[in-house]
């Protein structure tokens, strides 16, 4: 049995243990009938052109944890942005974990999509806002097929939250090969403000395939910041759907900092639904080995006199794989907008690999739309001008790729998160600068 006949028999299984008056029971059905008839991508669909899902297809995995595993804090303090005070959803093995996590509905509420799912106080936003801006394509529809558990978050107006929030999920290893599918629902309302950190994170050299989906809503004059931290193990593979809606006045920002797993793809949609919407995006990958990324990125510019910026910075060593395949999609009706979208990449080694492919598709006449992608090595100029003032020559290439990812991190707005970035990003490298940029 395949991996798909496995899912969809499993399938059968799941529906059993769950409520048949669910707000979403009719949506799980459709869902699985969609991925049965699609299948998983393979490299004949453009959008997976370079990336192919054969070798983690080819795993037993198991598609539900056959027990619970509990872990202790202090092995896992360091992935914890602990310096500060946050909220903390945690699940492990798929499984919420309350003594690891830190809710609150004070005033807000930062818990549980499966309490969402189940409770009659919280059906008219489930009927309002799950999968209503999703695309119906394979592995989306196989993760609402099985939706579950994962974050939810809902901020009503005018409230700004002063922590930020992290969503990690961790992996123990506790089956041989293990297939999740968190699902987060994220609802911030009009002149709210929250900054987010999401993780997922294996604990052993067990595989762990994820396939995640998050839903995120900005209404009116909200702001977002949403960071993704993906530094996993060799053996962990990650498939990060993301989709967000933007509602006037909008400000969405999101950062993606890939640097470990065995293969990344990164489906990131934004649809711009109101005026004056601006998204950014903004990310650095670091790569080693025979590690694979992929950044597939959408902007959707549907009103008019609105922004959007992509920059994303790529480093890669060894046998490692990157691919950008980035889309500005600009309707009839969106005019005096201004969108940028740049990719940047320098290859270490002569094996290493950068498919980029920056796309604009232009409906309006009144747009001022840009675009470009740069393929090359560190500058032996200014590698020289740094050995002639003394600088060995591994920082000398550190500092210049330090120089290189600077202006994606400058634009953190979590201080100790940016700290964190830096140590993650000089033990990539391999050296010790002794500051921080």
């Amino acid at each position: 049995m395949n991996l798909k006949e496995k899912l969809i028999s499993s399938f059968l299984a799941f529906e059993d243990y769950l409520e048949d008056d669910s707000p979403i029971h009719d949506l799980r059905n459709t869902a699985i009938k969609n991925f049965e008839v699609k299948g998983f991508p393979t490299k004949k669909d453009e959008a997976w052109k370079y990336t192919s899902l054969n070798s983690l297809l080819k795993e037993d995995l198991s598609v539900f944890p056959k027990q619970e595993s509990a872990i202790d804090f202090k092995d896992v303090k360091k992935y914890f942005l602990h310096e500060i005070d946050t909220y903390k959803i945690v699940f492990v093995d798929g499984i919420y974990s309350s003594f690891l996590s830190s809710t609150t509905h004070e005033g807000m509420d930062i818990c549980l999509l499966s309490a969402a799912l189940s409770k009659d106080k919280y059906k008219p936003i489930i009927e309002n806002y799950f999968n209503k801006v999703v695309k119906e394509d394979s592995l989306t529809s196989l993760n609402t097929a099985f939706a579950k558990e994962g974050a939810y978050i809902f901020i009503p107006k005018n409230k700004e939250v002063e922590k930020p929030v992290e969503i990690i999920n961790f992996y123990t290893g506790s089956e041989a090969a293990l297939m999740l599918q968190p699902r987060n629902l994220i609802i911030v309302g009009e002149n709210a403000h929250i900054q987010i950190i999401e993780r997922h994170q294996s604990l052993s050299t067990n595989a762990v395939l994820t396939n995640a989906v998050t839903e995120l809503f900005c209404e009116k004059r909200s702001m977002v910041d949403y960071y993704k931290i993906q530094n996993d193990l060799p053996e962990a593979s990650l498939i990060d759907n993301t989709y967000i809606k933007q509602e006037r006045d909008s400000v969405c920002s999101l950062h993606t900092f890939s640097f470990g797993g065995k293969l990344t793809r990164n489906n990131l949609n934004f649809y711009q639904w109101g005026e004056h919407c601006n998204s950014i995006l903004k990310g650095i990958t670091i790569l080693e080995e025979k590690q694979h990324v992929d950044h597939n990125t959408l902007v959707h510019h549907i009103a008019p006199n609105c922004e959007s910026h992509q920059d994303y910075k790529g480093i890669f060593d060894d046998s490692s794989t990157g691919v950008f395949n980035g889309k500005i999609l600009v309707e009839r009706e969106a005019q005096k907008l201004d969108a940028f979208q740049q990719n940047n990449n320098i290859l270490i080694s002569d094996k290493a690999t950068i498919n980029s492919k920056p796309q604009l598709e232009i409906f309006a006449d009144d747009v001022k739309c840009s675009h470009g992608c740069t393929i090359g090595q560190l500058d032996e100029d200014a590698l020289f001008y740094l050995r002639s003032r003394g600088i060995g020559q591994k920082e000398a290439r550190a500092l210049l790729m330090y120089a290189f990812a600077n202006n994606v991190l400058e634009s953190v707005k979590i201080p100790e998160l940016k700290k964190r970035i830096n140590r993650l990003i000089a033990r990539k490298i391999g050296v010790s600068l002794g500051f921080d940029l």
